[in-house]
């Protein structure tokens, strides 16, 4: 008997998209990608070359000046703007400068994203324990995000961007004010999350995140697409090397 294998869904489409800041940068120039369900993709370049305003375009905080996207089925660029949490539920965005709350606590911050979506509050309280627990910041629970360091604003960050498993998860520079053990840390987070379903785009200068990963590698380069890696055989095991071993540690 013939079984056929069905394609993997869609998460994330663009094509033909550029993007031009007044009055003439050409940040994205005709890009074209497809990133398919609980697929691993980085992207890289030297600062400017467009990975935050490519991911902005995905997350809906921009619009292109021509091309189409579409996220999770949904065509970004025409969603009315009283939907745009319907997009929001499925994307979760960790960004470069953080955009936290400075004068509400680490705990506020990553409730955020669970009562949006009306998670009852023994949840909303698991859940944030969990991520603090994960990511080293149980101690900072009731700490004003204002008054942490860098490294640790990252992090809340991160966990307020993962808190209500999004299927899709974008990260901007996500170990960039982080150690090596720290590191270690969300990137055995992010392949739990993949484990579970999640499809990510990771935006890093870290080559150290991807050299040794299975998973496709994409270049840019003055806001086009340089070169790009053929992705093999999608398994997160090896996304990063020490990521096991802290994963079994976290796993529930």
């Amino acid at each position: 008997m013939n079984l056929e294998c069905s394609p993997p869904a869609t998460m994330i489409d663009l094509i033909k998209v550029s993007k031009i800041y007044p009055p003439d940068v050409q940040a994205i120039s005709d890009i074209s990608l497809t990133v398919t369900k609980k697929e691993i993709v980085f992207l890289t370049g030297v600062s400017g070359a467009g990975k935050t305003t490519l991911l902005r375009l995905i997350s809906r905080m921009e619009k292109p000046t021509k091309g189409m996207v579409d996220v999770a089925g949904m065509d970004v660029i025409k969603l009315p703007e009283r939907d745009i949490h319907l997009l929001r539920r499925k994307v979760g965005m960790a960004y470069q400068d953080f955009k936290l709350l400075p004068e509400r606590t680490v705990a506020d911050n990553i409730a955020i994203a669970l009562e949006v979506v009306y998670c009852p509050r023994s949840v909303i309280e698991k859940r944030i324990r969990e991520l603090l627990e994960q990511l080293d910041l149980v101690r900072k629970y009731n700490t004003r995000t204002g008054d942490l360091s860098r490294g640790e604003q990252q992090r809340v960050s991160i966990a307020r961007a993962v808190a209500n498993y999004p299927e899709i998860i974008l990260a901007d520079e996500p170990t960039g004010n982080l150690d090596a053990e720290t590191t270690a840390r969300v990137m055995a987070l992010f392949t739990q999350l993949n484990h579970k379903g999640a499809t990510l785009l990771i935006a890093t200068h870290d080559r150290s995140l991807f050299q040794d990963t299975p998973h496709r590698i994409i270049e840019l380069r003055s806001g086009r697409i340089l070169s790009q890696s053929e992705a093999r055989e999608n398994d997160s095991d090896d996304l990063f090397e020490t990521a096991p071993s802290l994963l079994e540690e976290i796993e529930p």
